[in-house]
């Protein structure tokens, strides 16, 4: 586990709060301001095809709650919810929402091996 997670979940453990699944498995995560921010638009769940920020240009945005199948993706992605009012989001190995994981609280982002999974969900 690198020091920055050491850190965040230290933090997050003294303050009495529970980390999500989701946000455990992240290689680098961080809570990112919930406005327009990396080139996702406010209210948005990104997905970006590295792991970085990809000069600002996501390769898919999602805006409505609810589940999407996704295709063809493969290796590390990055993953930004920039949804506002404490909506979360999920990554599913099943389509349709079947066999989620975790939950990616509102302003953060995780690198996620995107290999396995075959949906995601976003929720209030």
């Amino acid at each position: 586990m690198d020091k920055l997670r050491v850190v965040l979940v230290g933090a997050a453990v003294a303050a009495g709060m529970v980390l999500p699944a989701v946000a455990a498995e992240a290689t680098e995560s961080a809570p990112v301001r919930a406005a327009a921010a990396y080139g996702c638009p406010d209210g948005d769940v990104c997905i970006y095809p590295g792991p970085d920020w990809n000069d600002n240009r996501p390769e898919h945005k999602y805006y409505k709650y609810g589940t999407y199948n996704v295709y063809n993706m493969y290796g590390v992605h990055r993953i930004f919810n920039n949804q506002t009012g404490g909506a979360t989001m999920r990554t599913c190995t099943g389509k349709n929402g079947v066999g989620c994981e975790g939950y990616l609280p509102a302003g953060w982002y995780i690198d996620k091996d995107m290999t396995p999974i075959n949906s995601i969900t976003l929720q209030p």
